[in-house]
Formats: structure tokens, C-alpha cells, sequence
């Protein structure tokens, strides 16, 4: 199940709507729909909420954005795991994913950093990468060379709520996953909408009788 809700972002006014921040995006609504709100802690180098009764959870849960700059993400991650025995399979890591477009996501346990500092951090911290992470697509500017300035901007306001859409799409999974039903949460995540039906045909029309030539 897990127990510590993290996103990844950079602190201050000057970041609040880049890319790179999507993390937070989620975070924040997470604090929303439970009506809590995030606190500085020292202690955990980051903003933080305790949630006693979240729906799924059989204990409390927290809610984590990393004060540390994104590349010191770990630092954080690591300090309030460790304090409150969070195992991290219990551990729920929100970030943006430049292999994904916008309005795309995935849920995955594992596997690779694909680049991403705040992951690497984690990871070189927790002294493993077997923590869950939520895919947010944001799309790539097509050359590497670009990544660094694209990820520091702002969207444009169509992806922007490409992402905001996802994000609200995600929160029908959090119960799930906060009761440690993974396999559903991942379904859930994964489903892709529904096609639409095709148009029905419209019916022939009924066939009018030909005019009798007789007189």
C-alpha cells in the first residue's frame, strides 16, 4: 500500500507553472480533495501533510513536496521515510515524463530514471529504485539539447490542461492505491477511454410504389 504521496517540483514563484512541476500540480490537489494543508518542516526539508483518515488508508498517510531544488529531491524523500518507517514499495513518487505527451500518463513500480534528477536523487538515497511513480506526460521539444529550458517553462494553456485533465483522471485511482489494491489502481490508470460507436446508418427510406402508366 502506500503510505507517502511525493511530487516532484523546484520551489518558489518562479516555477509554480512549469513543466517540471507537475508533481506539485498533483500534490496540491491531493491536499485539496482531502482538506488539508502543506506545511514547512525542517525536519523533511519540504512542505508536508499528515493525513489521519484518507479514504482506502488503514493509517496515515502523508503528502511530501520537496523544498530541496529538484536534483536534491532525495534529501527529503529519504529523511521522512526513514522517520516514519516508510518501506519504498509503500513510496508513491508524481513526476513529470518527457516520453509521454500531454494528457498521457502511467503508473509503474521500478525500473530507470530516464534522465530525470528529482528520480536520481531519490533512488542515490533511498539506496534503491523499487518506489512506485506516476508517469505525467509532458511531452518532448524533440531534441535533447532542449530539454533543460523546456521543462523550466510554462505550457502552453492546452497542454497545460492536457496534464490537469490526467491528473484529475488519476485521482479515481487513489483509493486504490492507498489501500494496496496495485493491480487496480494500474487498470485504472491504464484504461484508455472508451471509442466512441460509429454513427448508426439511417434507415432506407421506404421505397415509394412506381406510378401505374395504366390509365
Amino acid at each position: 500500500m502506500i503510505r507517502l504521496l511525493v511530487g516532484l517540483g523546484n520551489p518558489g514563484p518562479e516555477y509554480e507553472d512549469t513543466r517540471h512541476n507537475a508533481g506539485f500540480w498533483w500534490v496540491d490537489g491531493v491536499a485539496r480533495g482531502l482538506k488539508v494543508s502543506m506545511q514547512p518542516d525542517k525536519a523533511y526539508h519540504g512542505l508536508v501533510a499528515r493525513v489521519n483518515s484518507a479514504p482506502g488508508a488503514s493509517g496515515p498517510i502523508w503528502l511530501l513536496e520537496p523544498m530541496t531544488y529538484m536534483n536534491l529531491s532525495g534529501k527529503s524523500v529519504a529523511a521522512l521515510a526513514r522517520f516514519f518507517k516508510i518501506a519504498p514499495d509503500e513510496i508513491l513518487a508524481i513526476h513529470d515524463e518527457l516520453d509521454l505527451a500531454p494528457g498521457e500518463m502511467k503508473l509503474k513500480k521500478g525500473g530507470g530514471t530516464g534522465g530525470h534528477n528529482g528520480l536520481k536523487d531519490m533512488q542515490a538515497q533511498l539506496g534503491t529504485g523499487d518506489f512506485w511513480r506516476l508517469r505525467l506526460g509532458i511531452g518532448h521539444p524533440g531534441h535533447k539539447d532542449e530539454v533543460a529550458g523546456y521543462v523550466l517553462r510554462k505550457p502552453p494553456l492546452a497542454e497545460r490542461q492536457a496534464v490537469e485533465d490526467c491528473i484529475e483522471k488519476s485521482y479515481a485511482a487513489l483509493e486504490l492505491m492507498l489501500r494496496g489494491d496495485m493491480d487496480k489502481a494500474l487498470a485504472k490508470i491504464h484504461a484508455k477511454p472508451p471509442r466512441p460507436k460509429p454513427p448508426r446508418k439511417p434507415e432506407a427510406a421506404a421505397a415509394t410504389p412506381a406510378p401505374d402508366p395504366k390509365p
